[in-house]
């Protein structure tokens, strides 16, 4: 018979020694995750450049693992997926660089509100929280043309399958489904669409107090905290890194303004001049050359009110504008607000030019 002081004594050391390894295995885990991130994650090459970019962001200040989360934070996924992410490198199959998934995409939604909930709740009530049900379950939308990738551009930039894989049928006879189940509950513009985490902050910059009238003239432009995501491109560009914006009709003038050339990402025709009427939001006639931004509030896309912006009592023409015959005071209005110019409501007229003394 074996003896028990003995077995006792080996169990006693198994214990101790599986103690220490974990003890051993939670210290280098808290070490890793408190550490500065050039010294862990960022000692990889493949990381180098977003940990740069984050250093100078404005959530320079948040760590890593806020959003990121940590090798154990998403249970065994997370942890296979970084054990082979290692394993590829010590093959030597290295990437360039490296992206978050569309699951992770979607996840972010959730990260961003926990800090910027303000703007969260502001964005739900705006057009761009739309989930895929209500883009590709359309009817009136899918009756004029069936759904395709193209739409994706707008309507879905990190989603990484195929449409026939989303919707079905591809046709404008339905009825139609969303065939990939988690699609059916998730954002099809989610925050990352227009912002990227990585962006370059603006240092902070007190004015020169003793010459207060002068402090607008040191400071320096703001960035803009947008951009826009190209589903093509699989990248994001700052807004103002976006092309300026030229209209086909010659003489159109154009806002300059950086945040409106992400706007005209998706709300002007394609290409090929053939998208839908509606499609097309630049400002001409009365308001030719206004940006986006002039009228709409961010994340909201309301645009109520903002005639007290530029008409704090009454137009030109002695009436109040709020109340004029235009798709601002009604949507059925045959009069776009996009578009109204003085015509429209005073057939014949002619605009008197200044002349110089």
């Amino acid at each position: 018979m074996k003896n028990p002081k003995r077995i006792r004594k080996y169990l006693f050391i198994s214990l101790l020694s599986l103690i220490t390894i974990l003890i051993f295995l939670e210290t280098g885990f808290v070490i890793w995750n408190t550490t500065d991130p050039s010294k862990t994650c960022a000692s990889c090459h493949e990381i180098r450049s977003s940990y740069e970019n984050w250093a100078v962001s404005a959530h320079r200040e948040t760590d890593c693992k806020t959003c990121h989360g940590t090798a154990l934070s998403s249970g065994m996924h997370g942890l296979n997926e970084k054990i082979g992410r290692v394993r590829r490198h010590m093959r030597g199959d290295t990437a360039a660089d490296i992206r978050i998934d569309e699951k992770q995409v979607a996840k972010m939604v959730d990260l961003c509100a926990d800090c910027h909930q303000n703007e969260f709740s502001k964005w739900l009530t705006g057009g761009h929280s739309m989930h895929f049900t209500d883009v590709f379950l359309n009817e009136e939308q899918n009756k004029k043309e069936p759904a395709n990738e193209q739409c994706l551009r707008c309507h879905g930039m990190f989603y990484e399958g195929s449409m026939a894989s989303l919707v079905s049928p591809l046709d404008t006879t339905g009825p139609w489904k969303i065939i990939s189940s988690p699609h059916k509950s998730r954002y099809a513009i989610p925050c990352l669409a227009c912002h990227s985490i990585h962006t370059p902050g603006q240092s902070r910059i007190s004015p020169d107090y003793a010459k207060p009238g002068r402090k607008a003239y040191h400071q320096p432009p703001p960035y803009p905290k947008a951009g826009f995501y190209d589903y093509n491109k699989k990248a994001h560009s700052r807004a103002d890194s976006l092309p300026k914006l030229q209209a086909w009709q010659k003489g159109i003038l154009i806002s300059d303004e950086p945040l409106m050339r992400i706007c005209l990402q998706c709300h002007t025709p394609e290409a090929k001049h053939q998208g839908e009427p509606g499609n097309d939001h630049t400002p001409v006639g009365v308001h030719e050359g206004l940006s986006c931004v002039a009228c709409h509030q961010p994340h909201t896309n309301n645009a109520m009110k903002s005639c007290k912006n530029c008409h704090p009592a009454i137009s030109n023409c002695g009436l109040d504008v709020e109340k004029m015959n235009t798709s601002y005071a009604n949507p059925e209005s045959p009069f776009d607000i996009h578009k109204v110019s003085c015509t429209d409501c005073h057939p014949g007229f002619v605009r008197k030019q200044n002349k110089p003394e």
